[in-house]
């Protein structure tokens, strides 16, 4: 139990022992998100991570239909949350005793304020709506290369590290092979997924830090009531009977702590402590080990968390998303042998040109490099491998596209078609232009004169 599972009336009376501004921040910024656990599941080796890849993949149902931008929305949440959350670290800091987590998020808030920026400049709001996203599951609605990077993070504990990652996302692809674009979309993915766990522990620890303050606020009554009326320390004790108390881990480390070092006479309240916790099948040991070990894995995520944001800048996510392609994998067989020896950026504009083919047509990025490579294979039993016709890129930038389109059953909407023609054509275009425009203009000035 904790200030979450108090009645709205208990839960308002115990939080007026709290500063105005973080009454104000956990009532409201914080409290519908505070249910949501920080991503932390069972450590998998690559090996395990490879078969639970699989096994996502086989049980996500994908539609790429256009959808709602909420990623967007989540990190502005997030956001909010991890600001308050470091004011009012800031704020108490002075004189009060930190957690271990919370030290490492308010040392490098920094950080994460400059990785806030970086996601929301990559992710501009018509970028995810493009993305397949999930018909099925707790992320039903969200982008699927979200849920994948989400449930990577959960299982390797927010550690982020390239062995696992290409790992994890290559198994995946066996089962369901991945667009271009969600492979680009990876490091943006990761960035949010990591924010939302700092956000998520940012939360819990909160919560478990007005928790401590309640704490402290009742072991101060008695303190003050033992000294000034013993006999009357029975009356303090019953109000807290009354207030229905949070026995959370961290109210009941903190308070059995305080009284510790406090007069004996406070061991009514001790007593009472541990009836009400036996009540529930609970005692005060075990609450002190739960709350130690929740602060090690707080401090554990926070870190892996703020470690694994720096190595998203330093990866080279160019050789990342090539060597996880399966669309550059299927291009690497030019006939011509040309493909592999072009730079990146050469490379990059043909992968663009399949994802426009498969995107106005029923084939996948997949089968639409293939369809060039055949193409290509084809060229080049009919000319000869040094012909241009054998080069991929013949049919996916060059002449040969049209012939691609048409096996592809490609629909080109109107402005591609213009643009093609234009480029086809351009001496037509640019002087039929000028003509148009001289002929406009002095039919106006005849009329005129």
């Amino acid at each position: 139990m904790n200030v979450l599972s108090l009645k709205p009336a208990e839960a308002r009376k115990n939080m007026q022992t709290l500063p105005s501004h973080w009454r104000t921040w956990i009532t409201g910024k914080m409290r519908p998100r505070a249910e949501e656990p920080p991503l932390r599941s069972e450590l998998f080796s690559i090996e395990q991570l490879a078969r639970h890849a699989e096994e996502l993949a086989d049980h996500h149902q994908v539609v790429t239909r256009r959808g709602s931008n909420s990623l967007l929305d989540r990190l502005e949440q997030n956001e909010e949350i991890l600001r308050a959350f470091n004011h009012t670290t800031l704020d108490i800091s002075a004189g009060r005793r930190l957690t271990p987590a919370s030290e490492w998020l308010l040392d490098n808030f920094y950080l994460i304020e400059e990785q806030i920026q970086m996601a929301r400049r990559h992710l501009p709001r018509g970028y995810s709506r493009a993305l397949p996203r999930l018909l099925n599951g707790p992320s039903a609605g969200l982008p699927r290369v979200y849920d994948i990077v989400h449930e990577l993070i959960s299982l390797a504990d927010a550690q982020i590290d390239t062995a696992p990652l290409s790992a994890f996302i290559a198994a995946y692809q066996t089962v369901s092979p991945l667009k271009l674009g969600e492979l680009w979309a990876i490091p943006i993915m990761l960035r949010l997924g990591l924010i939302e766990n700092l956000q998520r522990v940012a939360t819990r620890l909160t919560l478990a830090r007005a928790d401590r303050g309640l704490a402290a606020v009742w072991v101060d009554r008695l303190q003050d009531m033992a000294e000034k009326n013993p006999s009357h320390l029975v009356i303090v004790v019953a109000d807290m009977a009354k207030s229905d108390l949070p026995l959370s881990s961290s109210f009941v480390a903190e308070f059995s702590q305080r009284l510790s070092r406090q007069s004996p006479v406070l061991h009514l309240a001790r007593s009472w402590l541990e009836q009400r916790l036996v009540d529930q099948g609970l005692t005060i040991e075990h609450l002190v080990q739960q709350e130690s070990q929740t602060q090690a894995g707080n401090r554990v995520s926070v870190s892996h968390s703020i470690a694994s944001l720096r190595l998203l800048s330093a990866m080279d996510w160019k050789e990342f998303v090539e060597s996880l392609s399966l669309v550059e994998k299927t291009l690497c067989t030019d006939p011509a042998d040309i493909y592999r020896t072009m730079d990146f950026s050469t490379r990059d504009h043909y992968r663009h040109s399949v994802e426009a083919i498969s995107l106005h047509s029923r084939f996948s990025e997949g089968e639409a490099a293939q369809m060039a490579v055949h193409l290509a294979a084809d060229g080049a039993l009919q000319k000869g491998y040094k012909d241009r016709t054998a080069h991929v890129g013949f049919y996916l930038i060059d002449q040969g596209q049209a012939m691609l389109g048409r096996l592809a059953n490609v629909r080109w909407p109107w402005r591609t078609l213009v643009e093609r023609n234009i480029r086809r054509f351009p001496l037509t275009f640019y002087a039929g232009g000028i003509v148009s425009l001289t002929l406009l203009a002095t039919l106006v000035f005849v009329r005129q004169a």
